[in-house]
């Protein structure tokens, strides 16, 4: 006589073999379904630009990453979808600096920043210029900051909106260079950049790919820009260290996160992704010419850049003493 478990006692021992299989070796086969890769902000724009390449690359572990825009809210309505998503990487986000600004701008959101999710990835930096009117009699960086001091409040500068990374970098170079640029918010970075263009605003911190052809036309003058280098499109503009203010950093940046409590060889497989993607000649070059420089850092490093970008914004909203409801 052959003796068996009863039925009930089989199901028990099956669930416990499951249970006693860790997290991380069940997700060795991850990815088994399509991806959904959430960018936070509408079709077009920068964001949705990077986040599409990134979206392309992470489709070579072998499923279909489909592309999801959810603007508003100063990205947080973005945001939110990934924090509300399960946390098995099958919903990963493009964020922005306004990811590490949020916390302490806004009076309340929709997740918490540093508890909710995971960053696998700084993918790129996002060169900025400080722009100004032509007319503006300064012809470089510290004639302008000289200009400023002579002229406390008179100069104004633009930005896409109070509490974005461009009002900011404002009022850290205000602080930086000792002087007081009065801000003008718009709806917006485009609206802004028309008014210097009209001359109505005297200057504003942009992304070198919105204002390089106007640079090169001659209707915007660049004191200086963000990146370490010099941008290879605008060879004769020195960066912001080579122009005397070597601690300042008006860099913006995209990352990529998912919900924390995803499993760690997810991550580090969606951080690898993204690397790889970002070392790829041609995506190398093409954002380069955007003024846009990869990076593809991995999951640990880009966790510790998001923590200090958090503490350093949080610094600058208080001392601008920025805040909305």
């Amino acid at each position: 006589m052959q003796w068996r478990l009863p039925t009930a006692c089989v199901s028990l021992l099956s669930a416990a073999c499951l249970m006693a299989v860790p997290t991380s070796a069940r997700a060795t086969d991850y990815p088994t379904k399509p991806v959904t890769f959430v960018v936070a902000s509408a079709a077009g724009g920068i964001l949705d630009t990077i986040g599409r390449i990134v979206a392309r690359g992470m489709e070579k572990l072998g499923q279909p990453v489909v592309v999801q825009n959810v603007p508003g809210g100063g990205s947080s309505l973005g945001t939110a979808a990934v924090a509300r998503a399960p946390a098995d990487g099958y919903t990963v986000g493009m964020v922005a600096t306004s990811h590490a600004i949020n916390p302490s701008v806004y009076a309340s959101l929709p997740y918490d920043t540093q508890r909710d999710f995971i960053t696998i990835s700084h993918a790129v930096s996002l060169t900025n210029a400080l722009v100004v009117h032509p007319s503006v009699p300064a012809a470089n960086l510290q004639e302008f900051i000289a200009l400023a001091k002579r002229e406390p409040g008179k100069l104004n500068c633009g930005s896409a909106g109070n509490g974005q990374s461009n009002h900011l970098s404002l009022e850290m170079f205000n602080t930086e260079a000792g002087i007081k640029l009065s801000h003008v918010p718009y709806r917006g970075s485009a609206p802004a950049l028309n008014d210097v263009l009209a001359g109505v605003l005297t200057c504003m911190f942009v992304d070198v790919l919105s204002a390089k052809q106007h640079i090169a036309a001659g209707k915007l003058k660049a004191l200086a820009v963000s990146s370490s280098e010099r941008v290879a499109e605008l060879p004769d503009v020195p960066t912001f260290a080579q122009a005397g203010m070597k601690e300042f950093d008006a860099n913006s940046w995209l990352a990529v996160v998912v919900r924390a409590g995803t499993p760690k060889d997810v991550v580090e497989r969606l951080g690898k992704s993204v690397a790889q993607t970002m070392k790829e000649p041609e995506v190398r070059q093409r954002l380069l010419s955007m003024g846009i420089e990869p990076v593809g850092a991995l999951p640990a490093e880009s966790q510790k850049f998001i923590e200090k970008e958090i503490a350093r914004y949080t610094k600058a909203v208080k001392s601008a003493g920025v805040k909305i409801d």
